[in-house]
């Protein structure tokens, strides 16, 4: 397995990045920059790969409303090209709360946008002309689609360094799932836990990779998850107090309650009544008392904490549920402490 870590899209983002050539030098594969209402990630990505040489540099993510099928692609072709192709373009469909509060863009149909926007970045880094007739997107735009009847079909002026840059979709709902299985080169789920995971994706998974095709490379499967190697009890529990903390705020509170994503994955994996309690808690209010209600099961089964024995028999639980890449969050308060951590979780992934 490959051996990520997401950087804080919030924060000391140049410190960070100056301690990434100590993580580079002892294994890490993968860095990843998630991108919110905040700083564009771009940017930050392409200083990132001027200031590392081996790691692979991610998106996680770039959502598709907020910009078009060709300016991600033609995003993706720059990022791939500053950093001699080591970039992997994540997107995903992020939800109404930024969509729609942020950005004023309707949320609408993620997985038939998904699909449109695969065909047509893959169309700019073959440097083929761009042609798309689809339900959400035409290019170029003709007069019967209410444009001005002037635009012709183009391809990228450039020769992109790769000709297939490797595409991630973060998705934890079936329809997102599939696709992804489906028509991506990788899939990044949250809150992923190992033991349960077929009952929560394995139809979804499989119904994708059914209608996969030949041409593309077996799944990646890229996996969120927290990380602290300890034998100090007190050390520990304030690393399992904000796992659980984290749970609780993405299981009761991260949108409405008919529409929250991750309340729903809780209840794909069998915690039913729980997810229903965490988000009644979370929503009234009582944030500790939400937080305390998190199956300990799903806390220390989505997340890596304590001694070494422990961890490198999760890193074993993950890899035998298929996963490729962890992308780890180190949760030691030193950055030496983190630094030995991420070589440590290496050892053990190697």
């Amino acid at each position: 397995m490959k051996i990520g870590m997401p950087i804080n899209y919030v924060g000391e983002f140049s410190q960070t990045v100056e301690e990434l050539r100590e993580y580079e030098a002892v294994g890490l594969d993968l860095v990843l920059l998630a991108e919110a209402y905040t700083y564009d990630s771009v940017s930050q990505l392409g200083y990132i790969a001027a200031q590392t040489s081996t790691l692979q540099i991610a998106s996680s993510i770039l959502n598709i409303y907020s910009r078009t099928p060709t300016m991600l692609a033609m995003t993706a072709a720059g990022l791939d090209f500053v950093s001699d192709g080591r970039f992997i373009l994540g997107i995903g469909a992020s939800g109404p709360q930024v969509v729609e509060g942020f950005h004023g863009v309707k949320y609408e149909a993620p997985s038939g946008r998904m699909r449109e926007v695969v065909d047509i970045c893959r169309q700019v880094w073959r440097r083929d002309k761009v042609e798309h007739r689809g339900k959400y997107y035409q290019v170029p735009l003709t007069k019967e689609d209410g444009g001005s009847g002037l635009g012709k079909p183009l391809r990228l002026i450039n020769h992109p360094v790769r000709d297939r840059i490797p595409m991630v979709l973060a998705a934890l709902g079936p329809k997102n799932v599939e696709l992804s299985a489906e028509i991506f080169e990788g899939w990044e789920p949250i809150f992923y836990l190992p033991e349960r995971a077929e009952e929560a994706f394995g139809e979804a998974l499989a119904a994708g990779k059914a209608k996969r095709s030949p041409d593309l490379p077996p799944l990646e499967i890229i996996v969120d998850t927290r990380m602290l190697i300890t034998e100090d009890a007190d050390e520990l529990a304030v690393a399992v107090q904000e796992v659980r903390d984290n749970l609780a705020l993405y299981i009761g509170g991260m949108g409405a309650r008919d529409k929250n994503f991750y309340n729903q994955l809780a209840i794909r994996y069998g915690f039913v009544d729980a997810a229903k309690e965490i988000q009644d808690l979370y929503l009234s209010g009582k944030k500790a008392e939400a937080a305390a209600a998190v199956p300990d099961e799903l806390v220390h089964g989505v997340a890596m904490l304590g001694p070494a024995g422990h961890v490198a028999e999760r890193v074993e639980a993950f890899r035998e549920a298929g996963v490729t890449s962890l992308n780890a969050t180190p949760l030691a308060k030193t950055h030496e402490h983190r630094v030995k951590d991420v070589a440590r979780l290496k050892e053990y992934a190697s």
